[in-house]
């Protein structure tokens, strides 16, 4: 019962951070930065892993696309490769968690459910790797370009989107170390029930080796001996 409620948990959370990785390609904003006048802000710029925009103070954006593919810088490839790659191992993380869960219909014997909820757990854990990694190379390149007094372009700080996949991959890497460890629960033989009988006292023992003696050996009447037997 406590493995049962462990994948549920697991599952729950894995399910909760592989959705938030996958809001992040969409959201606009991974590293913005404002100009701003002496009452309002008078524009904002921000970017994503598609995109660069400026929003001016009536909030109206003006967006260019990136060019090529090709032509992009390495890092913002790196992120494309590794948040797609963390989207689609938790699809298939997912997948294998209801074919492992205990709960469910499918998935064959309890042993062989334990050994695809703990790929699903290795899964999920390699998605939160991923998104992590992708998050924290784009964080890196920002907070390096902020950093530096050479830099003369428009500099950046950290955007919302950094955030939430930081917070997603912390959950598929939790929601996945559970699923592997309840594999330890599902795999344990179940104990075998014993009933105790009880002491067999030494006095029953000997009524029951006696009882047998009588029942195999024929009881002779005593034989009567007085002292006119022996002259």
């Amino acid at each position: 019962m406590a493995s049962t409620a462990s994948e549920i948990i697991a599952f729950m959370v894995s399910i909760s951070g592989w959705v938030l990785v996958s809001s992040t390609l969409p959201t606009d904003y991974w590293k913005v930065s404002t100009i701003d006048g002496t009452v309002i802000t008078t524009a904002t710029y921000w970017a994503n892993l598609w995109k660069t925009c400026v929003t001016d103070s009536t909030g109206v954006s003006n967006c260019k696309d990136f060019p090529s593919m090709l032509a992009l810088d390495g890092y913002i490839q790196a992120c494309r490769g590794l948040m797609i790659a963390a989207v689609s191992l938790g699809f298939f993380g997912s997948i294998f968690a209801l074919f492992g869960m205990k709960c469910t219909k499918v998935g064959g014997s309890d042993k062989a459910k334990a050994k695809i909820a703990c790929l699903a757990g290795i899964v999920f854990i390699l998605s939160g790797l991923c998104s992590m990694t992708g998050c924290s190379l784009y964080a890196n390149k920002i907070t390096t370009e902020f950093f530096d007094p050479l830099y003369v372009e428009q500099k950046y700080e950290l955007g919302a989107a950094l955030f939430i996949g930081w917070a997603g991959a912390s959950l598929c890497i939790i929601g996945g170390v559970i699923f592997c460890f309840s594999i330890s629960d599902n795999t344990k033989p179940p104990r075998m029930g014993y009933s105790y009988n009880g002491a067999t006292s030494v006095l029953s023992s000997r009524t029951k080796y006696h009882g047998a003696e009588g029942d195999f050996k024929t009881t002779n009447p005593s034989k009567q001996f007085d002292k006119n037997a022996y002259v």
